[in-house]
């Protein structure tokens, strides 16, 4: 872990590069726990600049090692740029002095354009008509809410800390604090989520999926071991939380398996026949990272719900104000 505020250095960088390909290998044995399973468990971070889709103009599946170290630099410069003191974005925290951002969490050095591995052009599926048509009503939704700072339910469901992006599943990175630590017991695997401290709670002894009537935020995890991989297939989902679109029809299905010391490689696929054409598949590193995991206190009914929502009628008072003087 390095200190706040330290940029990412591009020789670090470079030697970092050969032990992403080394995880790739097959002949590394993980170790066991002390019933028998490989072990996964420690503090992992998946934070990383590669994009889900590969960027358009892009058509390599892998950037080179001068084209990655470019890359990296120009992300980790871009996050670290301090924004223009007494504007409203300045009121927020900086990342990089609290050791928050990507380049101070980890060394991101997936040399990936994109985090999709299938479709081979890494890019999201075309969406089926029921597909279409669910964004339509979503779309339909928000603009009945109003704007984003209009009212409580039109709040994003960040902004009201109920979840966030890294909780998954798909495990995603989250900006920051992508942070996860995983405990193996006997029948379970739980996976501590550092964004909003959520828990994923996977039981590995065969037991059916819930009823489809129960649904949840994170869906219904189903574990079982494949060789030395965990494969987690999740179903249940509520709908509320819809992953780039996805219905409350979604199957995850999430691969890890621990290829080094340091690295586990993890790896998901998609399957929604409501929203898209086909499912797809997109896989990342998870790096190791140094613990604890610390509380995130978010909460939904914090000061700062309430303070949003009056900062914007404050503004939009202050403008129907200035326009009445203008027209004067």
């Amino acid at each position: 872990m390095k200190q706040a505020g330290t940029p990412i250095p591009l020789v670090a960088v470079a030697l970092a590069l050969p032990v992403w390909a080394a995880a790739q290998s097959t002949g590394y044995v993980a170790p066991r726990t002390p019933d028998g399973q490989p072990d996964l468990q420690g503090y992992w971070s998946n934070a990383t600049y590669t994009p889900l889709e590969r960027p358009e103009g892009v058509t390599a599946e892998f950037y080179s090692e001068e084209e990655l170290i470019q890359r990296l630099a120009q992300a980790a410069a871009r996050e670290a740029a301090q924004t223009e003191p007494g504007t409203i974005p300045d009121v927020h925290y900086d990342f990089t002095q609290f050791a928050l951002d990507r380049s101070q969490a980890t060394v991101p050095t997936n040399p990936r354009t994109s985090i999709i591995v299938d479709p081979p052009d890494g890019r999201i599926p075309p969406m089926t008509e029921e597909g279409l048509e669910l964004a339509s009503r979503r779309r339909d939704e928000a603009a009945r809410l109003g704007g984003r700072w209009d009212s409580a339910e039109s709040n994003q469901l960040d902004d009201r800390c109920i979840i966030m992006r890294g909780a998954g599943p798909p495990m995603m990175d989250a900006g920051y604090n992508s942070n996860y630590q995983i405990v193996q017991a006997p029948g379970y695997v739980m996976i501590l989520v550092e964004m909003i401290h959520d828990v994923r709670m996977i039981p590995l002894d065969g037991r059916d999926a819930p009823h489809a009537n129960v649904r949840q935020w994170m869906g219904a995890p189903r574990g079982r071991w494949e060789g030395d991989t965990l494969v987690v297939e999740t179903t249940n989902f509520n709908g509320k939380n819809p992953f780039n679109g996805s219905s409350e029809n979604m199957r995850v299905t999430e691969r890890f398996t621990r290829t080094g010391e340091d690295t586990i490689l993890y790896r998901f696929t998609i399957d929604d026949p409501s929203v898209w054409t086909r499912p797809w598949t997109g896989e990342l590193p998870m790096e190791r990272t140094i613990g604890p995991i610390f509380e995130h206190a978010c909460h939904e009914g914090n000061y700062g719900l309430m303070n949003t929502l009056v900062g914007a009628r404050l503004q939009e008072r202050l403008a129907a104000e200035q326009g009445e003087q203008d027209s004067n």
